[in-house]
């Protein structure tokens, strides 16, 4: 059996999410199900909850990696719900759990993930022009190590399509 790709996508969680987020979030959970690939978040909400959506919607499997210890805390569209009772640093658990990361938006929590996921050098996609802290270091690299660059994507679809060819690359 060959193991699924797992895509990890982080942003905005309910405060902060807007409807544009949640659009973009929501047609990416879509295509990382129908690449067959498994969608983890941080299972809660705004951005992990509107991924986790689009993937149920679309037949997909879901992750929730939540902080808290008590798996009702996750959204209705988790398929497993992993209560880690670790709070923020639960966000080493997401990073290492993931093939490839999906950045849509955030603050700084979802650049708490992004450095975690930066220094196990996972691949990254981020889409632009979303104001978000991750956004300086789109195009770039975080630090000085340059571990891995967080490449800007623009849509959705570009989003998925990239994080594939650099997960299989």
């Amino acid at each position: 059996m060959v193991k699924k790709r797992q895509i990890l996508v982080i942003g905005n969680n309910t405060n902060g999410c807007t409807p544009k987020h949640e659009k973009i979030a929501y047609d990416i959970g879509v295509e990382i199900a129908k690449s067959d690939s498994v969608l983890i978040t941080g299972g809660l909400g705004g951005v992990m909850a509107a991924a986790s959506r689009g993937a149920h919607d679309a037949n997909g499997l879901t992750i929730g990696i939540i902080p808290q210890d008590d798996p009702s805390a996750a959204n209705e569209f988790c398929d497993i719900v992993i209560p880690t009772g670790m709070g923020l640093t639960r966000d080493y658990l997401n990073a290492l759990s993931a093939d490839g990361v999906i950045i849509v938006g955030g603050g700084s929590g979802t650049l708490s993930e992004a450095c975690a996921s930066y220094m196990y050098k996972k691949p990254m996609v981020a889409i632009r022009n979303l104001a978000s802290a991750v956004e300086p270091y789109i195009d770039d690299y975080i630090d000085h190590r340059k571990n891995i660059k967080i490449i800007g994507v623009d849509t959705p679809q570009e989003a998925v399509k990239k994080i594939l060819e650099l997960i299989i690359s």
